[in-house]
């Protein structure tokens, strides 16, 4: 009999932890206990990837009747109904969440709906009160979004709150150039919302591929969206107050406890930017940057590292400074993505339970921003290629042909970053509607190694926006 209470304790139940958990007690055949304080499914399945796609797809309807008209069709513009389409997104969100406890339940593993911190390396403490031990402890209570650190900052909503909205503004002020924040102009002005977006850098996207990034900041801002860089927020409050209540504690762990008490916007919000613009918008929403969730549960106690924001420090085995404790996904804050948390867990149970040691490759992951247009990418960036070594550059923008014959000016972008020397492709970025789905595909051929000639001798498939990517033969600068 083990002298622990169980083999394996997860502490978080978004994708990751939930994956381990599962092929630990299913194929492994571990005693395991898995805790989660919120909702089972985690940042990507309950307020992330998964609404928020719904809401892309949602988003993108707006434009379907004027393009439907330029070929033909005798369809009128349409209204869009958010309670309809929010009361089928909760329960969407709702099924998927009991298929993480079915998933779960059905491979054995005993589930805690509570908050869970360690007691010591070996001891997990939930707040109903109970004490468990555990021979390996994973954490994997993943990321949160965070408001910046100004007055009245608690005003403003983050993405989590976006879900919970009882009605949408009618004007939003975004505040942010990353990623999530353009999605999000994206997808409430495709919802019919008046959107304006400040980001104090030179472009949006930073990190990623320039000429890309560029391309995205004009189709938005062609699209109606009000985007302004080099811009940041000085000071905000009501409309109709010059002070207000400071701001509302966020939780130590899991997302914000505005979440569940924020169902509208704060509006009318009156924001002062450094632009010298005054002006009062429904709603503001901060998409500033995000956290990980590693807050009072005990780990500084313990002697594990914590980076300066919070990020659980580990090797190159999801180890910590700890041996018996692990941890995974975006409390780690390496690559924060579903799929890599899922890697990341699956590898900790090959190491630990498997005794098969496995490293995370993190290395050449495809990603998309769910812009319109979309943005696949992989690989290294012009800019950060040409610092490494001698680089080819192949590169395509063009009207699509359905665009064209819709006479639209939505423009597309294929582009190779190849190593002079190995020839080798290090780098693909595409913008153009289903940018997603094709990137999945040729970031395949990139982690094989696939040289500029293996795409050359690829037979293009005629007449797509992707037979672009195989036909580009001269490039169109070196660097």
């Amino acid at each position: 009999m083990s002298e622990f209470d169980y083999d394996l304790f997860v502490i978080g139940g978004g994708s990751g932890g939930v994956r381990a958990a599962r092929v630990a007690a299913g194929e492994a055949g571990a005693k395991v206990a898995l805790a989660e304080e919120d909702r089972y499914g985690g940042t990507c399945v309950i307020r992330g990837c998964v609404p928020k796609k719904l809401m892309v797809f949602a988003s993108e309807y707006a434009a379907m009747p004027a393009d439907a008209r330029a070929y033909g069709w005798d369809i009128a513009d349409g209204s869009f109904d958010w309670d309809r389409f929010k009361a089928k997104l909760d329960a969407e969100l709702d099924r998927l969440e009991g298929v993480y406890r079915k998933l779960l339940k059905g491979s054995g593993v005993e589930t805690f709906d509570a908050r869970a911190r360690l007691k010591d390396a070996h001891t997990v403490e939930l707040s109903t009160g109970e004490t468990f031990t555990a021979k390996h402890i994973l954490i994997a209570t993943g990321g949160r979004p965070v408001r910046p650190d100004m007055p009245n900052a608690h005003l403003g909503m983050v993405s989590d709150d976006i879900f919970h909205l009882k009605e949408l503004p009618k004007t939003v002020l975004i505040i942010g150039g990353g990623y999530i924040a353009c999605e999000f102009a994206c997808i409430l002005h495709g919802l019919g919302v008046e959107v304006t977006q400040y980001y104090r850098g030179a472009q949006i996207l930073r990190g990623f591929d320039d000429e890309a990034r560029g391309l995205i900041s004009d189709s938005m801002q062609e699209r109606g969206i009000k985007l302004h860089v080099g811009t940041d927020i000085v000071e905000m409050c009501h409309a109709d107050h010059e002070k207000v209540a400071g701001p509302v504690e966020e939780r130590q762990y899991g997302h914000d406890d505005l979440t569940d008490e924020a169902h509208g916007p704060e509006g009318p919000i009156r924001v002062k930017a450094t632009n010298g613009e005054e002006l009062v918008y429904d709603a503001v929403f901060f998409a500033t940057g995000r956290r990980p969730n590693s807050d009072d549960m005990g780990l500084e106690e313990l002697g594990l590292a914590l980076a300066r924001n919070g990020a659980i420090e580990v090797d190159d085995y999801s180890q910590t400074k700890v041996p018996s404790i692990y941890a995974i996904g975006d409390v780690t804050d390496r690559v924060n993505l579903t799929p890599v948390a899922i890697r990341e867990g699956m590898a900790f149970v090959e190491t630990v339970f498997k005794g098969n040691p496995t490293k995370v490759d993190h290395e050449l992951i495809p990603s998309a921003v769910f812009t319109q247009p979309e943005f696949g990418t992989i690989g290294l960036t012009e800019e950060q290629a040409r610092d490494q070594e001698p680089v080819e550059v192949y590169c395509t923008s063009f009207r699509p042909m359905q665009s064209a014959f819709a006479e639209t000016t939505d423009r597309v972008l294929m582009k190779l970053i190849v190593s002079q020397e190995t020839r080798k492709v290090l780098g693909c970025h595409i913008v153009a509607p289903g940018a997603g789905e094709m990137i999945q595909l040729a970031g395949i051929a990139v982690k094989m190694g696939a040289t500029k000639e293996d795409f050359d001798r690829t037979v293009a498939v005629h007449p797509t926006m992707s037979e672009e990517i195989v036909t580009m033969r001269n490039p169109v600068r070196k660097a």
